[in-house]
């Protein structure tokens, strides 16, 4: 008779092979296989679910506006980089803090989303490239927003090793390191998910934030604190605007074929 006590000892080495030679490409399979399952902030389900939309170019609206800061910024010591001497080298002086980033009144590095109005709608995947690069021993740029299966590309354009560490709540944890002149990265989130922190474990000071986002209307804005929405279907949406220390804003519009509105954000450092 088959013992079964050799059933178990011969499946935990068989598991923990498969575990083992797996490594990453288990868990990006498994990812794949359950992006269409429950979302997280702010996934209002996934693209597994709902009609895929082809949006006719010819009544296509677009959104553009600015995001404005007034008061007085909150104030962040500069970047400390005296642990890394390599670092420190390619800086001429002082580092300033890249949290809140304010010229001339404009605010940069919003993420501007359509954050309501596309449930049950589903869009094709956009192929423009979204770099996210180590340069100075600094993330640039501070914030990236991506489209739930759009490749982020991950660069090292510094002559010292970096690691790249993504802190996700919804999405899986990863950490992969990057030596100088190393390939790019290139990852793909496959569930919606804002303010993903990203840190270097190797030199502290560096963060970023990743957002994923179900669908393509979405953008972050520039050193103007401007941004723009194209190739919008006409409809009634809401407009969201998040930054990492200064909180979200909403705006309503309603939108018609071909039409081009101007949303602004005015945050204040209250």
């Amino acid at each position: 008779m088959f013992n079964r006590n050799h059933c178990v000892m011969l499946l935990v080495p068989a598991l923990a092979l498969a575990f083992a030679c797996g490594g990453d490409n288990y868990f990006d399979e498994y990812d794949a296989k359950t992006a269409g399952g429950s979302g997280g902030d702010p996934a209002a389900g996934e693209s597994a679910a709902g009609v895929m939309v082809n949006v006719d170019p010819a009544t296509a609206a677009t959104v553009t506006g600015m995001a404005s800061f007034s008061g007085d910024a909150p104030r962040f010591p500069p970047i400390n980089m005296s642990a890394e001497p390599d670092c420190m080298q390619m800086h001429g002086g002082r580092v300033p803090s890249d949290r809140v980033v304010v010229n001339d009144g404009k605010l940069q590095h919003v993420l501007v989303w359509i954050s309501k109005g596309l449930e049950g709608k589903r869009f094709p995947v956009r192929t423009d490239l979204v770099n996210l690069d180590q340069d100075g021993c600094i993330y640039k740029p501070h914030v990236v927003a991506v489209q739930m299966g759009q490749a982020l590309n991950i660069t090292n354009s510094d002559p010292t090793t970096h690691n790249v560490h993504p802190l996700p709540r919804q999405n899986r944890e990863w950490n992969r390191s990057q030596t100088s002149g190393a390939p790019a990265i290139d990852y793909k989130f496959p569930r919606s998910e804002l303010k993903i922190a990203v840190k270097c474990n190797i030199h502290p000071w560096m963060q970023a934030y990743i957002h994923v986002v179900e669908h393509p209307y979405f953008a972050v804005t520039d050193a103007e604190g401007t941004f723009e929405i194209g190739n919008l279907p006409p409809g009634t949406y809401t407009l969201q605007a998040v930054h990492e220390r200064l909180g979200e804003q909403e705006s309503e519009i309603t939108i018609g074929p071909s039409e081009s509105q101007q949303v602004d954000f005015a945050f204040t450092a209250g």
